[in-house]
């Protein structure tokens, strides 16, 4: 079977063997190597199907030849900026928990006879059923022992996908597949921000769109005022969603303005209660400040759990970025006395950069500048080392300053930390 994508085609069935449709007389092979095999689902404002992919690199590399197609069908210029910031994150990262996108696999294409482009993006397909579906089928909620392992996985992708200064938006249970072998795949980037000066300044100012998936989304994303710490508020709704079996808005509090749900999972650990209710603070501010300060306590409350069996041991490797080849362990030994736990970090890293700049300077001024303008100042600040390694104190106060949009707040912060 070969479908024809255009939308208007009143029988898109044909043979396997026909170049064009027989109904309406669109190509089927599209851009010479792609085949429709049949449709997987729509949307709003697209489809998406399953295709065979003809290239002989497939063969060569053992890849499989079926693919996921998505097809935006809408052209609304909305629409089409989603679209093309899905094509532009994924083609930047690379992570066994992220869909693959190669450089060439987005393209637009024309139906016979229109001259309305339809953009089509091809990705990895990925085998397996999302979260949805899956506790659907299961019947019953998940185990806190596969609870932190998911955490664990998940925490693992969003870490990649901060690393590269993008953060997701839309994390909820219909947007991570479970594949067959146990790893988590992040799905639906159409929403995804990349942090730039440009974001920031259009964030100040109000003229970022608020996304909200009711049940999942904090405040702050509703406003537009989305930050990286967002993504955890989504995380750990999403869990509770997996520990209770129950949709976040069946667990709502107006009165106290948080989730009822601690008393829904038998023999809970309040350390792991504790860290999720922290993911789910109300404030950006009162969450945890990255993806590895997480794992660092999830690390702890699992050995605590479960013993020497660790963590590492019970689902995929997905930490690795392109390039890396040690592998990790499988099992690590019990510590001869119980892990501490994990010291407050500093709000930021300089990671392996030289640079002239006192530490503890920075971490003065990024305290400084979060009571402005809230979380995002930590990734300004780290923004603005790694650009300008050899900066002086200075210059760090005055280039943090512009990102303050009231002129008298800018001018009191530069006062206060270079007088």
């Amino acid at each position: 079977m070969s479908l024809c994508i255009n939308p208007q085609c009143s029988h898109p069935d044909n043979q396997d063997t026909s170049l064009f449709c027989q109904s309406c007389g669109s190509e089927l092979l599209l851009e010479g190597r792609y085949r429709i095999i049949k449709e997987l689902g729509g949307g709003g404002f697209g489809k998406t199907y399953e295709i065979e992919d003809s290239d002989p690199n497939n063969v060569a590399s053992d890849q499989s030849s079926l693919k996921v197609l998505k097809v935006l069908l809408h052209n609304h210029p909305k629409y089409v900026e989603l679209f093309e910031r899905e094509v532009h994150v994924l083609s930047r990262l690379n992570h066994p928990g992220i869909p693959k996108v190669k450089p060439d696999a987005h393209f637009t294409f024309y139906v016979k006879d229109s001259k309305v482009p339809l953009y089509c993006l091809v990705m990895e397909k990925i085998e397996g059923l999302n979260l949805s579906q899956y506790m659907k089928q299961r019947g019953k909620c998940i185990s806190q022992k596969i609870a932190i392992q998911w955490l664990m996985q998940l925490l693992r992708i969003l870490g990649e996908i901060h690393h590269h200064n993008f953060f997701h938006r839309d994390i909820k249970p219909s947007n991570i597949m479970l594949r067959s072998t146990g790893q988590l795949v992040l799905i639906d980037f159409g929403t995804a921000r990349e942090v730039t000066d440009t974001y920031l300044s259009k964030q100040s100012t109000g003229e970022v769109t608020g996304l909200f998936s009711a049940g999942y989304s904090p405040v702050e994303q509703l406003n537009g005022q989305a930050v990286p710490q967002s993504d955890f508020f989504a995380l750990g709704r999403t869990i509770v969603y997996l520990l209770t079996g129950k949709h976040p808005s069946e667990l709502y509090d107006v009165h106290v303005d948080k989730l009822n749900w601690q008393d829904q999972v038998p023999n809970l650990s309040p350390e792991l209660a504790d860290l999720i209710e922290r993911l789910m603070a109300r404030l950006p501010s009162d969450r945890p400040s990255s993806s590895q300060v997480i794992i660092n306590q999830l690390e702890k409350i699992y050995h605590d759990l479960y013993g020497s069996d660790s963590f590492l041991s019970n689902f995929p490797l997905d930490n690795r970025r392109a390039g890396d080849t040690e592998e990790m362990p499988t099992r690590v030994a019990p510590p001869i006395s119980p892990l501490p736990l994990p010291p407050k970090p500093k709000s930021f890293n300089f990671d392996e950069t030289s640079t002239s700049i006192d530490p503890d300077f920075v971490d003065r001024c990024q305290s400084a500048l979060a009571e402005l303008i809230g979380p995002m100042a930590s990734l300004i600040c780290q923004k603005t080392v790694k650009k300008n390694p050899q900066i002086s104190p200075e210059e760090f106060v005055k280039t943090l300053a512009q990102k303050i949009p009231d002129p008298d707040k800018a001018s009191s912060f530069q006062d206060k930390l270079l007088s």
